[in-house]
């Protein structure tokens, strides 16, 4: 059987759905399993040991379009499952060829114009995003709730950097960015956690910074007195090996928490405008800081509001958050 899934991004989220495609490779070892996902988001899925061949979307245009769909036809998918839920993945799938397109039921998408184009449509509504889209494997009659994560170890040149600057010292990784501008936590509080991070934990902060984050990088090293250092340019494939060596991960809700969560490395997280319910981490262990209930702007990409929801995360009490993730994690070791 040849199976494609689709996915296109976020990175979160597409980091969520490795465990569908985990639990796929479980129940067909020898089913071909390929991966659609938009071409800036490929970098994970290349290390997603239990997918065949990534089919990237390159371009938005109807060149891109033409091109993704010709290179899908020829690989004659037999099942086609939608992960996304939306018109956009929904097209794709179906244009894909495949004898039957499995999405999530018309209640369960985020665009309800997505259900004309499923010959299957299921519900699977409820709890973590993880636990939803190994619920729609049922329509495959795979009934696996197992969460696995199986990502290569890929060299890191941003890994070796911190190494020979950090030697054997532990070091803790803070993500101060995110796409959503409510999801961010003041840089000058992530300055003053990193502070408190190295003086009262005995853990490095390496302040990650992604694309167009370079000032907000810097303003969060220059609010930490001289405790921290800036990571170098990072790659995807950076992301998972630093998070894999840090001791600790301390971000909002965005791509590299999810990948810390993802290769198993304790984390404190900050939470406002989206549901940690649903998209946060899924080990108990693991301490969200959320605002989520006190939100009036819920899965807004901005505050529209009088008070920002996350502007009442203290710094004490993610400081508090941090020496009790360590402490269970040295309980746990």
């Amino acid at each position: 059987m040849n199976i494609l899934i689709v996915r296109l991004g976020a990175l979160g989220d597409v980091v969520h759905t490795i465990p569908a495609a985990a639990a796929l490779r479980a129940a067909f070892p020898e089913s071909r399993i390929d991966w659609l996902v938009d071409a800036k988001h490929r970098a994970i899925v290349d290390l997603v040991t239990t997918v065949d061949a990534v089919v990237p979307l390159e371009q938005a245009t109807i060149a891109g379009w033409s091109a993704v769909i010709a290179a899908l036809r020829r690989r004659r998918y037999d099942v086609a499952l939608d992960l996304q839920g939306l018109l956009k993945s929904a097209v794709l799938a179906r244009a894909s060829g495949a004898r039957r397109v499995i999405g999530f039921s018309i209640w369960h998408l985020r665009e309800k114009t997505a259900r004309p184009f499923y010959s299957d449509a299921h519900d699977a509504e409820g709890g973590h995003v993880i636990a939803k889209n190994l619920r729609l494997l049922h329509a495959l009659g795979v009934d696996d709730a197992e969460i696995r994560f199986p990502l290569a170890d890929p060299p890191s040149p941003a890994l070796e950097y911190v190494r020979q600057r950090l030697g054997p010292r532990p070091f803790g990784l803070i993500n101060a960015g995110a796409a959503w501008p409510n999801k961010r936590w003041p840089a000058e509080r992530f300055g003053q956690l990193a502070a408190f991070l190295r003086d009262a934990c005995g853990v490095v902060p390496v302040i990650l910074w992604g694309p167009g984050e370079e000032a907000l990088a810097a303003r969060v090293t220059a609010a930490a007195s001289g405790t921290a250092m800036e990571a170098p340019r990072t790659t995807v494939a950076d992301l998972v090996a630093l998070a894999r060596a840090a001791s600790i991960v301390i971000s909002g809700d965005t791509g590299p928490l999810h990948i810390a969560t993802a290769v198993g490395t304790p984390t404190v997280s900050l939470f406002g405008p989206t549901d940690p319910q649903r998209n946060g981490p899924f080990d108990a262990a693991d301490i969200v800081v959320s605002r989520y209930e006190l939100c009036g702007c819920h899965y807004d990409r901005s505050c529209h509001q009088a008070e920002w929801c996350l502007d009442g995360a203290h710094l004490a009490e993610v400081c508090a958050a941090v020496q009790r993730r360590l402490a269970a994690r040295s309980v746990r070791a």
